[in-house]
């Protein structure tokens, strides 16, 4: 059974079954704890939270997964892969144990023809009923094993919903491993299917098994995963999923770049593997808008590719492997994954900019770890140390097997213990960062959910009005709801209905006052969401005391919102603007609409050229003054990408979503405000792009008032410019073109009589030279010689003695409240062992500094210039001991 017809079988028989079929969501999403989606649950975990709900009982869907926890593990086992399709159906409070747990046997042994005896399942130590359930269905006693916490429990790892869970294995034969059910042995008896009943809830503690359970939830739900690639792997009889057809096209460009055949010597058969499944997570991670960079999910995309090339050098492919392998991705999977292909160029540009990279860095990497090398071997030592690896892994991107194998080269080993130790604490911080933002979130939606299951939710009028009479549903300070609060306090206020919008999809929260009945005055700082369909207004009480329960007037400070909306109009036909400039690869990744300005952050490979940029900017305010209608419909999900809607990135959506129309030039999923017409968002001015990360690009931008505000500002300032230079406005580039000119040659000739300046004074310098045992001494203090020229100085008079001989010149000058020395030794000294640095040593300390420079010319300096001539002394002392007379 092929994989086409595996995802068909799947989604055709939950369909029947009432599920709603849900398309993946981007392997980004809009979740600050996950880095990348690693499992079908991730779209639906709001409605697992209660944070949402849900608008279908039950769901099924095909996800797109991305994993590197068990990077390590790719080729050495048959079941691990950094890039994987998670089968699902899903129950939000509708069925549970027993419906779920006959749909998964009746699928894999009906639906996909798997042989009974061949299916283990195991399941929590102490869920009993569960158990029961798999034997009522003819499941042999023998075949259930009872796991603990560790395989048969989920949870976030933080404070949620929790359950335990069981799943199902299939016996792959004696040839994959020993007998004894998936307890023994994973890779025999490989998992395919893991059913997750979510009961319960979970309090603080361990990631894995210590933690308290605090509950049952209001309502149990399911959630499971089959994976694709295992699936297939048994249906096809094949090894792994390199050898299924999701991969097999893309295995033999592997074999014909490497010219041999898959699979080789046991290592050379991981690096087949590695290289083959690398360039799958690689391809789908590019067309999802995740970008090579130096950390987050971009490091994610740049550790696989680094990866498969160095894969790829073992096999011997010495020239580019990526642009091949991930072109036989797109090729194979574009079908089912139109993102693949609609994004083919965008991805061979990057594999193919990104080995070039790679070629640097390993020439870099290379230099730095000889120098540590020659280190270490200098110390007398024969290991490298964990710190000079993680350094190179981390800051450099050189991979650690490389340092391994070049120290192995060099007769040392590295001390990977310690590598590992530093690599485990980056993690942990990292975690542990993410999972306190997490605790702290989940604690204040504790306190919206108390006052939702009280009140209901925010009804939001701010579309069509910026005032409305409102009840007070509640009040929260620090996650915790409180009854009042008094004059000076600063807190969440939650309303039943609210004209002000809460931040979202860039555009900032609004503003503005809320007075109540008896006179108190709040003044709205900010406005965000809590729950969905939840408004949470930060409010600080600037008199009075309110109360909940109370009746209030909310009004938005309208000019704020307008020049907001002017912004947001602007984003959206700026970021329509860029990608018709610079390929759809230029796609927005974040943004920040505020009054008055935006900032667009989108993907590019590189600086954008200011020609690029005047372009873009003429064509968004040329569009905008042709006043393009805004318009506002609405339609699902499918109706919306159907007629091209852009969907951004990390942005979530509803199966019923708002669509945003500025003429025929934007067509964008959005729930922001806008402009009625298109005149009404200029003009826009571009202040400028720049770099905010490996291949991301950010523009910045005034709008409106602000932005002829700007446009008046470089008036005045050119009109000002023109009168210095005394000519009319439209000559003065020219004119000042003309004065710079001038200038430049009026400094070439200040320098040139400088330089004839400083000749003369070396050559004064050398006739004053004093005479001691071996040769001669010069040593004074000068003014108005920057330090610069104080070292060019002593080079100079150092090789100006009258007759000759061997020189040591030391100069010193003061300024701005520091000493400045220079010292020259004459080239024949050098030979003798003597150096300008040792000359320094003693005077350097005296002016409370230090020196440098190792060969015939040195400096120092310090912040005692009190102290300078006594340095001179003491150089001069030095000088003469080192010459032989002192």
């Amino acid at each position: 059974m092929r994989s086409t017809q595996i995802r068909s079988v799947f989604t055709d028989f939950f369909t029947a079954r009432g599920h709603q079929p849900v398309p993946s969501s981007p392997l980004v999403l809009s979740d600050p704890t996950l880095l990348l989606a690693n499992a079908g649950m991730n779209q639906f975990k709001p409605y697992f939270l209660g944070e949402a709900t849900p608008p279908y009982p039950r769901a099924t869907s095909i996800q797109k997964c991305a994993r590197t926890s068990d990077i390590d593990n790719v080729g050495r086992t048959a079941r691990h892969a950094t890039f994987f399709e998670m089968m699902g159906n899903f129950s939000f409070g509708d069925y549970f144990k027993a419906e779920a747990i006959a749909y998964a046997w009746e699928l894999l042994t009906e639906g996909y023809g798997l042989d009974e005896d061949r299916l283990w399942v195991t399941v929590h130590h102490e869920d009993h009923e569960t158990e029961r359930l798999w034997r009522r269905l003819g499941v042999r006693a023998d075949r259930i094993q009872r796991l603990g916490m560790a395989d048969n429990y989920w949870s976030m790892g933080v404070p949620g919903p929790c359950g335990p869970s069981s799943e199902l294995a299939y016996d792959r034969g004696p040839a994959f491993g020993r007998e004894g059910g998936p307890a023994v042995d994973g890779e025999r008896y490989v998992e395919l299917w893991n059913l997750v009943f979510m009961q319960s809830r979970r309090g603080e503690g361990g990631e894995k098994t210590d933690f308290p359970i605090l509950g049952d939830l209001a309502t149990r739900s399911i959630d499971t995963g089959l994976g694709l690639d295992r699936l297939a792997a048994i249906l096809q009889g094949a090894e792994n999923v390199c050898t299924t057809d999701l991969l097999r096209p893309t295995l033999q460009v592997v074999q014909e770049l490497a010219g041999r055949e898959y699979p080789g010597g046991a290592e050379e058969k991981v690096s087949f593997q590695v290289v083959t499944e690398h360039a799958r997570s690689i391809a789908f991670l590019i067309a999802d808008g995740v970008l090579p960079a130096r950390d987050g999910r971009g490091y994610v995309l740049r550790r696989l590719v680094r990866r498969a090339i160095r894969h790829a050098r073992l096999l011997g492919v010495e020239g580019p492997v990526l642009p091949a392998t991930t072109a036989s991705v797109v090729a194979n999977l574009g079908g089912a994954w139109p993102e693949l292909a609609a994004h083919a160029a965008l991805i061979e540009r990057v594999v193919t900019a990104e080995e070039e990279s790679f070629g640097r860095t390993l020439g870099q990497g290379t230099r730095l770890l000889d120098a540590a090398i020659a280190r270490t071997r200098a110390a007398g030592a024969t290991r490298l140390p964990g710190e000079t690896a993680f350094e190179l892994h981390d800051t450099y991107g050189f991979p650690v097997e490389l340092t391994v194998e070049a120290a192995r080269e060099a007769g040392l080993t590295v001390a990977e213990d310690r590598f590992a130790a530093l690599l485990e604490e980056q993690r942990r911080r990292a975690k542990a960062g993410g999972r306190a933002r997490t605790a702290e979130a989940l604690r204040r939606a504790d306190a919206y959910r108390e006052l939702s299951a009280r009140h209901g939710r925010t009804v939001f009028v701010g579309y069509e009005r910026l005032t409305a009479e409102a009840t007070v549903l509640g009040l929260v300070d620090d996650g915790r709801v409180v009854p009042g609060a008094a004059e000076g306090a600063t807190v969440e206020l939650v309303l039943d209905r609210s004209p002000f919008y809460a931040a979202s999809g860039g555009q900032v929260g609004d503003t503005g006052t809320v007075r109540t009945a008896g006179g108190a005055l709040l003044e709205v700082v900010d406005t965000r969401p809590g729950l969905e369909g939840f408004h949470v207004h930060t409010v600080r009480v600037a008199s009075g005391e309110v109360r909940a329960g109370e009746v209030v007037e909310a009004r938005v400070d309208g000019p704020r919102r307008e020049a907001v909306a002017r912004s947001h109009s602007a984003t959206h036909v700026l970021h329509a603007m860029l990608r018709r400039t610079l390929g759809e690869h230029a796609r927005q990744q974040g943004s920040l609409v505020d009054a008055g300005r935006l900032r667009l952050d989108f993907a590019h490979l590189g600086p954008v050229d200011p020609t690029a940029l005047a372009t873009v900017e003429t064509l968004v305010n040329d569009y905008l003054l042709d006043d393009p209608e805004v318009r506002v419909w609405h339609a699902s999900r499918a109706e919306a990408e159907a007629a091209g809607a852009t969907a951004l990135f990390g942005e979530r959506y509803g199966e019923r979503v708002r669509i945003v129309d500025i003429g025929d030039a934007s067509r964008e999923l959005c729930g922001g405000t806008h402009v009625g017409h298109g005149s009404n968002a200029g003009p826009v001015r571009l202040l400028g792009e720049s770099s905010v990360g490996s291949n991301l690009r950010r523009i910045e931008a005034l709008t409106g008032r602000d932005a002829l505000r700007y446009h008046d500002g470089e008036r005045r300032l050119l009109q000002e410019l023109a009168g210095l230079l005394g000519t009319p406005v439209g000559d003065a580039p020219e004119a000042l073109r003309a004065r710079l000119g001038e200038l430049a040659a009026a400094q070439r000739e200040l320098r040139r009589l400088r330089e004839e300046e400083l000749r003369e004074r070396a050559a004064l310098l050398g006739a004053r030279a004093r005479r001691v045992p071996g040769g001669g001494v010069v040593a004074e203090r000068l003014e108005d010689v920057t330090p610069r020229e104080l070292r060019a100085l002593a080079a100079d008079a150092a090789g100006r003695l009258p007759g000759g001989g061997p020189a040591v010149v030391v100069l010193g000058t003061a300024s701005d409240g520091r000493a400045s020395l220079a010292a020259a030794v004459s080239p024949d000294l050098l030979d003798r062992g003597v150096r300008a640095g040792g000359v320094l040593a003693e005077a350097a300390r005296v002016v409370g500094g230090g020196a440098g420079g190792e060969g015939a010319v040195a400096s120092a300096g310090g912040r005692r210039p009190e102290a300078l001539d006594q340095a001179l002394a003491v150089a001069a002392g030095e000088a003469a001991r080192l010459l032989g007379g002192g």
